[in-house]
Formats: structure tokens, sequence, C-alpha cells
């Protein structure tokens, strides 16, 4: 697990980056600046329950391409969750609020995956522990409005100009961020590379 000390404001982003691309760097960069962090770690999944595990490039390899694109030194990238035979999200969150007590967490997630969020194992557990900040993705700004995790959470969504405020604010709490998109996707850089 990275280095960590009370009172630090720092975004989790997770996912399982197969492979990374500077997209990921995009969403890491923008979160580290427009949300006032300290630093950002870019967790690599063992794999992702509800992914196909097929086509999963060994945890190594994806933690050394990770490592390449990231080149930010406030961004750590960790496998800590294949460590501590961690599944979901849920209870990276809750080993992460034990582990180190008085860190300012922020999840940080793309729009994209909030459609499919009411899905994940105990996602609500996630939305009353730690603030989130959702960051927009191509095609994906529509689906924010209507799903189930954004209706439910709704009147705890913050105006964008107050994201800097998020990583201190009591969850629940999110916000929803708009700034350069990138159209890149780990599973068209796959396809791509099978034809």
């Amino acid at each position: 697990m990275p280095h960590c000390t009370p009172g630090m404001k720092i975004g989790l982003l997770g996912g399982s980056f197969n492979p990374p691309h500077m997209g990921h760097r995009l969403v890491a960069e923008m979160a580290l600046r427009r949300l006032g962090l300290q630093k950002l770690w870019w967790m690599v999944t063992p794999g992702n329950p509800l992914k196909d595990h097929g086509v999963l490039e060994p945890l190594s390899e994806r933690l050394r391409l990770s490592r390449d694109i990231a080149a930010n030194p406030r961004i750590s990238v960790t496998g800590f969750e294949a460590a501590h035979k961690i599944r979901y999200s849920a209870d990276t969150v809750q080993l992460l609020k034990v582990r180190c007590p008085g860190v300012k967490f922020v999840w940080i997630m793309g729009a994209d995956s909030l459609a499919t969020f009411h899905l994940w194992q105990d996602w609500q557990d996630i939305f009353t522990a730690v603030p989130i900040a959702i960051i927009d993705r191509p095609g994906s700004t529509l689906s924010l409005l209507s799903s189930p995790a954004a209706q439910t959470f709704k009147k705890f969504r913050l105006r964008e100009e107050r994201a800097a405020s998020l990583a201190t604010m009591r969850p629940p709490a999110w916000v929803f961020l708009h700034g350069p998109r990138s159209s890149l996707s780990s599973s068209a850089i796959r396809a791509a590379e099978k034809s």
C-alpha cells in the first residue's frame, strides 16, 4: 500500500487497466488538479468481477504498463488489492478506512462506470463511506442523469465549481466533472490489437 499520513487528500482510481492508456492518465491528472488532491493511487485490480477474465493480462504486466503511462510523482501505481486478496471495491474502501485513519480519500471513476455502479457489490456502502468524483466520458454524460446510483444519491451531488472541497466533505457527497475527454478505451485497444 502506498505511503499516506492523516490529513492527506488522496484519490482512488481503480480498474483492470487492461491495457492502461493515456485516457487513464488524463482522468488521473484532471482529478489531482480539480479536486485539490495531494496524491492519487492508481489501483490495478486483480480483475473486475463483472468482466471477462479470459482476456486479462497478468497483473505484473498491467502494473508495469500503468507505471510507464502514469509518469507523475503524485500518482502511485499499486496492486495492493491482490496482496490483500480483495475482490470488491467496497472491501477496498473498508480496508483503507481502517488502515489509514484520518486520510481523506475520494473515489474516482468514469461516467461509463456510473451507469452500472448499482451492479457493484455493496455499491451504496461506497457512496456512504467516501466522497466520489465522476469524470465525464464520451457518450456517457446522459447515463449520469438516469443511472440508479445517480438517482439514489441525487440530493448529495455538489455543483462542479465546489469540486475542490469534495475531499473534506462528509459522505455521501459526489461531483460530476466535465473537462477534456479521451475516446480511448481498453476494450477498443484490445480489439484493435486482435485485428
